[in-house]
């Protein structure tokens, strides 16, 4: 059974020796860990550090390529790596390097597919009491959202067997967490979590200049994703609301117009009717939408059996060698 314990980084020179170090080198039911670092473009001595720590494998970008395109590559060279188990991890040292076993454990036991660390957010002293708030509010809507029973949405401790990470599809350039389970929410996976423990803060996040950035840019990945996922939900009740606004406009008219005369009412219907057909047209889109859907989730079905077959053709897979890592991806 191999691990490879991925860590996306950005200018990470300061902190990364800290989250290296902190890594478990044994763990029971794993035969053997490696540790691949994706260098998202970093400007500073990011991979010397990382190489100096023994890290097994990097991929490199050119340039910064975001949060989420990091992710999805360092899961793909982990696969051609012949990774069982594939967990992801911070590089500033946020969570505690030795919980990776209890991350795994779900996994090695056979009760799940992917496994998010759930942080007790009260007890982070650093979180200010806003943005614990904004967690477990962003959480809540989440897990509405996806049908997840995942406490802690936005941790980006996670660990994946091959057959998660195989299934696992990132749009989004910002990030992955949300997006990521509302993708697994709709398919196949076993997904659970597990309590983890955090460290001391060594940096301030990067991921957004401020909460509220964090919050509009994460607000706007939720709603892509899940119009995307669920699109006849979505177009179906905007649709709807705007098609009921109408009709009452419609009914209020109809009583003025029996009660009173229709004078002075001419606009609402006028409303009403521009309303209802916008609604109804937007409940049309819904149901292309839906069928634009299926064929995505098809697209997908395919893209899968695509990747396993190619995996499966590798020669060696489990000897992959560190250039060909570095060339596979990085170099595009």
């Amino acid at each position: 059974m191999k691990l490879i314990i991925q860590i996306p980084c950005f200018n990470e020179e300061g902190t990364l020796p800290a989250t290296l170090r902190g890594l478990p080198r044994q763990i029971p039911g794993i035969d053997k860990i490696e540790v691949l670092v994706i260098n998202d473009g970093s400007t500073d001595a990011t991979v010397r550090r990382a190489r100096e720590l023994g890290a097994n494998h990097i991929v490199e970008f050119g340039k910064n390529q975001g949060l989420g395109t990091a992710f999805k590559t360092g899961l793909d060279a982990c696969l051609k790596l012949g990774a069982d188990i594939i967990v992801n991890t911070d590089a500033d040292n946020q969570y505690f390097g030795e919980d990776i076993a209890a991350l795994v454990g779900p996994i090695l036991q056979g009760e799940a597919d992917l496994v998010v660390g759930t942080r007790d957010i009260d007890s982070i002293e650093y979180f200010s009491a806003s943005k614990k708030w904004l967690q477990k509010f962003g959480s809540w809507i989440v897990r509405k959202a996806s049908g997840c029973p995942i406490q802690d949405t936005t941790s980006g401790f996670r660990a994946f067997n091959r057959e998660a990470a195989l299934r696992t599809i990132v749009y989004s350039k910002f990030s992955y967490t949300l997006e990521t389970l509302i993708h697994a929410g709709s398919g196949p996976l076993s997904i659970t979590n597990v309590p983890v423990r955090v460290n001391g803060k060594l940096r301030e996040s990067r991921l957004a200049g401020s909460t509220w950035q964090y919050l509009k840019k994460s607000l706007a990945t939720l709603l892509r994703v899940y119009s995307m996922y669920n699109p006849l939900k979505v177009f179906l009740f905007m649709g709807g609301l705007a098609f009921l606004l109408g009709f009452a406009l419609g009914v209020r008219y109809l009583y003025f117009y029996f009660s009173a005369g229709a004078g002075g009412h001419l606009q609402s219907l006028i409303l009403a009717a521009i309303l209802m057909i916008v609604g109804f047209q937007i409940m049309v889109i819904g149901l292309v939408a839906d069928l634009i859907g299926a064929n995505r989730r098809l697209n997908e079905e395919v893209l899968y059996r695509l990747r396993k077959i190619e995996l499966q053709n590798l020669p060696a897979r489990a000897e992959t060698s560190f250039e060909a890592v570095r060339s596979g991806r990085a170099r595009r």
